[in-house]
């Protein structure tokens, strides 16, 4: 044997391949953060074609058709917003926390546990909705054939609750894993579907007969169940990044508990954004149908902003969650700032667009001169107050990932008290509608900066 050889033979053998290093917990953060919010994006790009579509609908079948759509509209997106948002990023939270920690097994048991939560919670809204939907809508100051168009669509769609939540809980439980790809996918694909067959149906096109209201419901509730339907096979497949075995599932507490403890107290944050909405929707209705439609239809862009906060807050859940999960609580907040200011100037920019140039958005609609002209004073007044809003929305998302959710739901709150108490005010002096569009701009300013101070007050990890 040759003297090389052996040297080469009293080498210790060389060290086994080491375990993939988890990239959410190492890469750059803007640049990852932004990778994994475009796909979010694009997903909520679809939404927004939906609304616009969805809006042009109703507004071919009628003034009345419009306003009993703004009575619809909170709760419809209350569902959306609990099982996309708040339920669901308490699942995502859980799921990328379980990750980090490098607990894949009580991951893939989380996700079958939440899917529970998602059909229960779905179940409860269709009852809810199908029992008491048509004294919420006249509380609402709903009458005669608005609120008869409201409940057209209102029985179609919370018939189906059970499919947005179960799509939404789903697509949180693969966003948990970070990957943001195939819950993008899905929605788009739910978003296309939707626009096609309720405009079909709703319409009459090609044929079809119209079926008004109804049939613009009936795509979304085409459209989720498909979309549900998908997301399950998905997650049995074995395709995703976690395993579900049913055979060694069991019912347990701690798991239920483990994304209720950051899921249903992120409940209270859309129904305070609902219940935001609802009192102004309330005091409004006294203004005349012309004010309420041009209210709901400013309202409803507040809610589309929603979506692109959603896209980046969400990107930054696993980020966190995992990084938390780790020990790594100094990049967790590292990562929910630099989101922050991202769905800020981003939310921030559309805010003073349609503040200067409100026709942008309305004409999409309507060419109603009273219409127009409420939507147009909303916009102007409540516009710049978007960025803030921005900032808030996505860093409740953040926070979730910490499961330290305790102080943006109290920056909704501040939100609430604020529009509750001053627009009562308002209302009782009589004071035009300008002023009420005024509050809720400075309500939006409020949230944003009471969640920016709680969250630096509150520890992480």
């Amino acid at each position: 044997m040759s003297i090389e050889a052996s040297i080469d033979h009293l080498r210790p053998a060389a060290a086994a391949p080491a375990v993939p290093v988890n990239q959410l917990l190492t890469a750059p953060i803007l640049p990852t953060l932004l990778r994994l919010a475009i796909p979010n994006t694009i997903a909520m790009f679809g939404s927004t074609l939906v609304a616009v579509a969805e809006t042009s609908y109703i507004g071919r079948l009628g003034t009345e058709p419009l306003a009993g759509i703004a009575l619809v509209f909170p709760f419809a997106m209350l569902t959306q917003m609990m099982s996309a948002g708040a339920m669901g990023g308490g699942v995502s939270s859980a799921i990328s926390r379980a990750i980090g920690a490098g607990e894949r097994d009580r991951a893939a048991d989380l996700a079958l546990h939440a899917a529970i939560i998602g059909a229960g919670a779905g179940l409860f809204f269709t009852v809810l909705m199908l029992t008491f939907g048509r004294d919420f809508y006249a509380l609402l100051g709903g009458r005669g054939g608005v609120l008869e168009q409201s409940m057209h669509y209102s029985q179609v769609l919370f018939s189906g609750a059970v499919s947005i939540w179960l799509v939404n809980t789903l697509a949180s439980v693969v966003r948990g894993t970070g990957d943001m790809r195939i819950p993008s996918m899905t929605l788009i694909a739910v978003s296309l579907v939707q626009i096609a067959v309720g405009g079909v149906l709703g319409l009459g096109l090609f044929g079809v007969p119209s079926f008004g209201m109804r049939g613009v419901a009936a795509g979304q509730l085409t459209a989720f169940t498909l979309g549900a339907v998908f997301l399950a096979w998905y997650l049995v497949s074995g395709r995703s990044r976690l395993t579900l075995d049913f055979k060694a599932f069991s019912f347990q507490r701690a798991m239920f508990l483990d994304i209720l403890k950051v899921g249903a107290i992120s409940c209270l944050s859309p129904l305070q954004s609902v219940l935001t909405i609802l009192i102004f929707t309330k005091i409004l209705a006294g203004f005349g149908t012309e004010t309420l439609a041009g209210y709901g239809m400013g309202s409803r862009l507040e809610f589309l902003l929603i979506p692109i906060a959603f896209a980046v807050g969400v990107a930054s859940v696993p980020m966190v969650g995992m990084a938390v999960g780790a020990g790594l609580a100094a990049r967790a907040r590292k990562v929910a700032w630099t989101a922050g200011t991202v769905a800020g100037l981003v939310v921030g920019l559309v805010g003073l667009i349609v503040a200067l140039k409100p026709t942008l958005w309305i004409a999409l609609f309507t060419s109603d001169p009273g219409v127009t002209a409420a939507a147009s004073s909303y916009f102007a007044l409540a516009g710049p107050g978007f960025g803030f809003f921005g900032v808030g929305v996505c860093l409740y998302f953040s926070s979730q990932g910490a499961a330290k959710v305790g102080g943006p739901v109290l920056a909704g709150t501040i939100r609430l008290l604020v529009v509750g108490i001053g627009g009562w005010w308002l209302a009782t002096v009589s004071a035009p509608a300008w002023t009420l569009f005024a509050l809720v701009g400075g309500a939006m300013v409020a949230f944003g900066l009471a969640t920016i101070v709680s969250i630096r007050l509150t520890r992480w990890g």
